[in-house]
């Protein structure tokens, strides 16, 4: 599933890649795919939290060398 909008929160910490994720969210519609890049270990926590309570679908969770790449698809 390719990507339609991409949120770079690289270097950010809690709780700006999650109220970033969420205010990118927001102005999608359905079908549309986010790929957020994060390093904060705390987005494997939160985002699937947040991501559940949207109704959205995380559809894969990439780590490499300390970084993190969700893909979520828009419910």
């Amino acid at each position: 599933m390719e990507p339609t909008f991409r949120l770079d929160v690289l270097g950010h910490f809690c709780p700006v890649p999650v109220s970033q994720a969420k205010k990118a969210l927001s102005g999608l519609a359905i079908g549309d795919v986010l790929e957020v890049l994060a390093d904060d270990p705390e987005t494997l926590h939160d985002m699937p939290i947040l991501i559940d309570r949207l109704g959205h679908h995380i559809v894969d969770v990439l780590k490499s060398a300390g970084e993190f790449r969700f893909i979520i698809e828009v419910k």
